[in-house]
């Protein structure tokens, strides 16, 4: 036996020498009116993908209402002083294209793709979209209706309730603690105010024009300054904000939910951004622990204890915080055994060195995960995207995976010690509180609230 194991390991072939990534060359303009382009191009298919970015998002609108901007960014695309939705959505079709709007906590954006040739008439039509969208009042209330359905919608997932209920604890009164307007809020909504945020925040001051596809980049930069070049408006002023609250020690926020067959767990801690020196580092770290599926704790609660399907964690960045997030659904008599687990793997990697072998397992998977992303032009966009909206250092792509290959154990347990927080480390768990409130007690004080999020006895 011994022998054909040995002749068996004989025969794997070790793994070949990374190949290098070679980046295409990137051109960055600035037009007069203060609208940025980044071109890329990649002709691997006869198509282009684009985004257009505005630096404003919910965050910046919070101090108004809660999810404006992403409100805005789904009445953009129902029609503009020249067309109704409906020619849109023909004149997507007539070019081959697709298009979409949406708004995040730190910024909004129209994505495109379409096919090259045709590639003016879509920028003409994402610049009528970002300058002359009209809000029709008709449209508007079919919208706000679909809006109230999600959010009744969003009241009864265990996945949704968990990730506000963190945020709310995590940012306090700081507007990356609003997740998701209440029903009073949505019915509250006007297109005024839409249509103010939408008046301040699509402005090429703003704004950033990234394209990557298979074009000419010198003919392109014409076509797109003969597009967006008399756009005009300034940058909006970035509000003030609270910092986020100091927590000390573990507390658990139990979100009822009657008659749950399982819990939502998930805890987290304030973390770091992407613009933070230590990024990589945690990053990696996060790989090891929970961020790949054969990580620490993958390998422990559902592999080795069958406790769930699909723990998970995660290095959330914004624009000015960030934070670091643990969850899991589990069955509803093992919560505080996979609490139990889950601290267990953070305080152990908190405290011994990761050994070489495994370090090296994670290097390959992050190394690989980056160099697959980049195989396609999606996927490439979405790269060229983090670096410009981070402001990251011009180098950040070439030389990442460089980074990571060069960091050591010592720089895993220095990250996992000062980013794993789990002394102060907050618990959420949603679920029946009949079955799961003795277990939560176990891990700190226990505050309950309803699915509305409302403060229970």
């Amino acid at each position: 036996m011994a022998t054909q194991v040995q002749r068996t390991a004989k025969s794997i072939p070790e793994l070949s020498a990374e190949r290098e990534v070679r980046w295409p060359k990137r051109t960055k303009t600035k037009l007069a009116n203060g609208l940025e382009i980044i071109l890329l191009a990649s002709h691997t298919i006869p198509k282009f993908h684009g985004e257009l970015y505005l630096r404003s998002g919910n965050a910046a609108a919070a101090a108004r209402g809660t999810a404006l901007a992403e409100m805005a960014a789904t009445m953009v695309r129902t029609g503009t002083a020249k067309h109704t939705s409906r020619e849109i959505e023909e004149q997507l079709r007539g070019l081959g294209a697709d298009l979409s709007v949406s708004a995040g906590q730190d910024n909004s954006a129209i994505s495109f793709a379409g096919l090259s040739d045709h590639a003016e008439p879509l920028l003409q039509l994402v610049n009528e979209l970002a300058r002359e969208a009209a809000f029709p009042a008709g449209e508007f209330e079919r919208e706000r209706r679909q809006r109230l359905e999600e959010v009744k919608l969003e009241r009864t997932q265990p996945g949704f309730l968990a990730g506000e209920r963190l945020r709310k604890v995590l940012f306090g009164s700081h507007p990356y603690a609003q997740v998701s307007p209440s029903e009073e809020q949505v019915a509250a909504y006007t297109r005024e105010e839409l249509q103010s945020v939408y008046r301040d925040f699509y402005t090429p001051e703003n704004a950033i024009l990234i394209l990557v596809g298979d074009f000419d980049p010198a003919a392109m930069q014409i076509a797109a300054e003969r597009v967006f070049g008399d756009w005009s408006g300034r940058k909006p002023a970035t509000p003030e904000s609270t910092k986020p609250p100091v927590l000390k020690g573990r507390r658990v926020y139990l979100v009822a939910l009657p008659t749950s067959v399982q819990t939502q767990i998930l805890c987290g801690c304030h973390a770091i951004n992407r613009k933070h020196p230590d990024w990589i580092k945690l990053g990696l770290t996060n790989s090891l622990y929970g961020g790949a599926f054969n990580s620490r704790l993958v390998m422990n609660i559902r592999e080795d204890k069958g406790y769930t399907y699909s723990p998970r964690s995660g290095v959330n960045p914004l624009r000015q915080y960030g934070y670091f997030s643990v969850s899991a659904a589990v069955r509803n008599d093992v919560v505080a055994a996979s609490l139990t687990e889950i601290f267990y793997e953070i305080d152990k990697l908190r405290s011994l060195p990761v050994p070489e072998a495994e370090l090296l397992d994670a290097q390959n998977y992050l190394t690989g995960v980056f160099s697959m992303g980049l195989a396609t032009q999606s996927g490439l966009l979405s790269q060229i995207s983090t670096l410009a909206l981070n402001e990251l250092p011009d180098d950040y792509l070439e030389t990442y995976r460089e980074k990571v290959r060069a960091l050591k154990p010592e720089d895993v347990l220095s990250a996992a010690r000062t980013y794993f927080d789990s002394a102060n480390m907050q618990i959420v768990v949603v679920g029946d509180r009949k079955q799961i409130e003795s277990q939560a007690e176990l891990f700190g004080e226990v505050g309950i609230y309803d699915a509305r999020g409302n403060r229970q006895n």
